[in-house]
């Protein structure tokens, strides 16, 4: 399934019936552009520096992470001994991204949305980054992309949605 960017205010209404610690693990990789398994290993010691570098699991890339006050804050208020997210089973491992991707397949149902994902929150950062900056070199920066291309994908996802929107409504009127 490929991941469609979502807007802000239907953002806003899917984080709101996400289980908590889903909500702020998907308002975390909003804020950073992280993939979800990234935000799900972070740990507690990392997150109390505030400032910190992630090795990203898929490419094995660093970044640089800043967590806004109010964003640490809310993390270490539900942090485990060494995740931030726990699993379930042990506070040895952290949570899975099936276990989020499960609570956001459930609200996304719910309100009848289709090819939603955590991935979708990695887009919307790259679309909020591009309206932001207006320059693809920083986006891919951002984003950590070794390809320019893949990058304009992500950061105009918002346009290639509505221009897809537009021409499915325009040729089922035929």
């Amino acid at each position: 399934m490929r991941s469609q960017w979502v807007s802000d205010d239907t953002m806003k209404c899917i984080l709101t019936a996400l289980m908590p610690a889903n909500r702020l693990a998907l308002l975390v990789s909003l804020s950073t552009g992280l993939r979800i398994g990234d935000v799900l290993s972070l740990k507690t010691l990392q997150v109390q520096r505030g400032d910190f570098s992630v090795r990203e699991q898929k490419t094995g890339k660093r970044k640089r992470i800043h967590l806004g006050k109010a964003l640490q804050t809310d993390l270490l208020s539900q942090a485990g001994r060494i995740y931030i997210f726990e699993s379930r089973t042990s506070q040895l491992r952290h949570r899975t991204r099936q276990a989020v991707f499960k609570d956001l397949a459930r609200v996304a149902s719910a309100f009848r949305l289709k090819g939603i994902s955590p991935h979708s929150c990695r887009k919307s950062y790259a679309v909020r980054s591009f309206h932001v900056y207006g320059d693809i070199r920083k986006v891919k920066r951002l984003l950590n992309h070794s390809d320019e291309a893949v990058t304009m994908l992500y950061a105009m996802a918002d346009e290639l949605s509505q221009n897809y929107h537009k021409s499915t409504i325009y040729s089922s009127h035929k």
